[in-house]
């Protein structure tokens, strides 16, 4: 991997990068603007600390910029848009109070003095004039969405006619000039003067401005920056590098059109902070082991033109709703298969996210009915595996993307096939008996689900009818909080260690629940009997030891043992 001190790296100032005939161009595709108040308030924050401190400078972070192949004054903007754009506003703010002050002034000679300091202020930080043509062209030129609104209103100072007609992106450019400009207001010791003004920008904010200036020569440098700076945002600048990639390879404007499009689904299906573990499920498809921070150089080895690209963008499209549909039970995907989201909702309960590549391909090559079949197995194992023996979950992906490949090649072809290969890390029913005779789970905030799914399924098991989890109260036998009567039988030790294990849980309709409280237990257990639970009616030992909560609980696992078993075990 390359190392940051290989590549061209300089402190750097925005005065520097601005100046001196430069350019810096927004890919076309990359992300909008996006900053919002609460980054204009940071950065504000330390422009006025810089000015209250005439020997003061302030560290802006790294910008990666990738220099043009005909040119060595334009650069493409890698990383750091947001800042550059918001610092070309600030600009604009300062050109505007000395508009004010042009519009005024009634000395003649002070008037001229402003009017001259505005324009090499425009020529300076925002657009400079070409000796050959006479025209402005803008330093800096932000990406499709928002170049034409900087340069026709922000540039020239044009408040726009119907603020709320813009997009959301517009506005905020707009809502930042406002911003910028208000705050300037309030500094009386500057803008009562374009001398002030002048130095306020060029001084503070183009000098003492600090960046780490990295210019690379494509893209795949400038991922290996990210990867190196591990820098805040990494996923965002990722996916908008592989994006800038993939639209490079298209030609002409209809099919990059068609791409941007497509690309547009995509990332409204996927949403783009979860585009990178997206991604990799489905490269697992084709490759092990897919590192998150080899995504970008994974797509550049097999995608190379034009046509794969568009074969990517179609097989991203296709998987973008299964990938959230997985994560989500009550997703439209599934509406003409109801069998599928209880299993669904069990991957979510239990976090396994480890299947989806197999998921993924299983999708696209099994019947409906094998793949609820599959589903059910990949939820058996996954509550087996890591809810109750809490085992390594590193073991389980590496055998997921195996499967995920043989499937996607036609070698596995069946879930009777997948649990073949999956054997190694089906928890025994031995190992699973003993594991979950000692299990114990917190009945607090997102464990408070899972118990309840747990009391859910031993219930319906026992009784033979489906149970409503919101339906009842968890009851803690040996109870939470303790009268005297509950220290007898229990040391501390075990008070602290027993009061969540399995075996101390039951449903209980909400009146019963509030109406034993912490009782002791005769009492609790007459209380019992008047539940419709048959898992509660059954608590009748004689007393309530950790003994008695030891046995409850062995009769739970064996319960257990064979509700979560597979079923293609001969």
């Amino acid at each position: 991997m390359a190392r940051i001190n290989l590549l061209d790296t300089r402190t750097t100032n925005f005065g520097d990068l601005i100046g001196h005939g430069k350019i810096y161009r927004v890919p076309p595709f990359q992300r909008d603007y996006s900053w919002n108040e609460e980054n204009w308030e940071d950065l504000w924050q330390d422009i006025l600390l810089l000015h209250n401190n005439p020997d003061s400078s302030h560290y802006m972070g790294a910008l990666v910029l990738q220099r043009s192949s005909t040119s060595d004054k334009e650069f493409t903007i890698i990383d750091g848009q947001q800042r550059l754009a918001t610092l070309s506003i600030i600009a604009i703010a300062v050109i505007e109070k000395i508009q004010k002050l042009v519009d005024q002034e009634e000395r003649e000679e002070e008037k001229q003095a402003n009017q001259e300091r505005q324009e090499i202020l425009k020529r300076t930080y925002l657009s400079d004039k070409d000796p050959r043509s006479l025209r402005y062209s803008s330093k800096i030129i932000l990406n499709e969405n928002n170049n034409d609104f900087y340069q026709s209103n922000l540039i020239n100072l044009r408040r726009p006619l119907n603020i709320r007609s813009l997009s959301k992106s517009n506005q905020l450019l707009w809502q930042a000039f406002q911003y910028f400009s208000n705050h300037l207001g309030e500094l009386e010791d500057v803008i009562q003067s374009g001398e002030k003004l002048v130095e306020f920008l060029t001084d503070t904010i183009a000098r003492r401005l600090l960046f780490i200036q990295i210019n690379v020569e494509d893209e795949l440098n400038a991922y290996t920056v990210f990867e190196t700076l591990n820098a805040r945002g990494i996923e965002l600048s990722s996916t908008d590098l592989l994006k800038n990639y993939l639209f490079s390879l298209f030609q002409g404007p209809d099919d990059l059109q068609e791409a941007q499009r497509q690309w547009k689904r995509i990332i409204n299906t996927v949403q783009m902070e979860k585009f990178p573990e997206f991604l990799r499920y489905y490269l697992s498809l084709q490759q092990t082991r897919v590192r998150r921070e080899r995504l970008f150089k994974v797509v550049r080895e097999y995608v190379k033109n034009a046509q794969q690209a568009f074969e990517l963008l179609d097989q991203l499209e296709n998987y973008s709703s299964l990938f959230i549909a997985l994560g989500n039970p009550y997703d439209e995907f599934w509406r003409d298969t109801p069998e599928n989201p209880p299993y669904i909702r069990e991957l979510e309960l239990f976090r396994v996210k480890q299947a989806y590549p197999t998921l993924f391909a299983a999708y696209g090559k099994f019947s409906p009915g094998d793949f609820t079949r599959l589903l059910k197995l990949v939820c058996i194992l996954s509550f087996r595996y890591t809810i109750v023996s809490s085992l390594n979950p590193n073991e389980l992906e590496t055998l997921y993307n195996k499967v995920a490949i043989a499937i996607a090649k036609g070698e596995i072809t069946s879930p009777r096939h997948v649990f073949d290969n999956l054997r190694s890390v089906y928890v025994s029913d031995e190992k699973f008996l003993q594991d979950f005779s000692l299990l114990s789970i917190s009945t607090r905030g997102q464990k408070k689900k899972l118990v309840r799914y747990i009391l859910c399924k031993l219930e319906a098991d026992a009784s033979g009818i489906e149970v409503n989890e919101d339906s009842f109260s968890i009851e803690h036998i040996l109870p939470e909080s303790l009268s005297s009567e509950w220290q007898q039988n229990f040391s501390d030790t075990q008070l602290e260690e027993m009061v969540c294990r399995i075996g101390n849980l039951t449903p209980l309709e909400p009146p019963l629940n509030r109406q034993v409280g912490n009782e002791s237990y005769p009492i609790k257990r007459e209380v019992y009997q008047q539940s419709v639970y048959k898992l509660t009616r059954d608590i009748l030992a004689e007393e309530w030891t950790p003994d008695t909560l030891a046995t409850r609980q062995r009769g739970l696992a064996q319960r257990a043992t064979h509700i979560w078993r597979s079923d293609f075990l001969s």
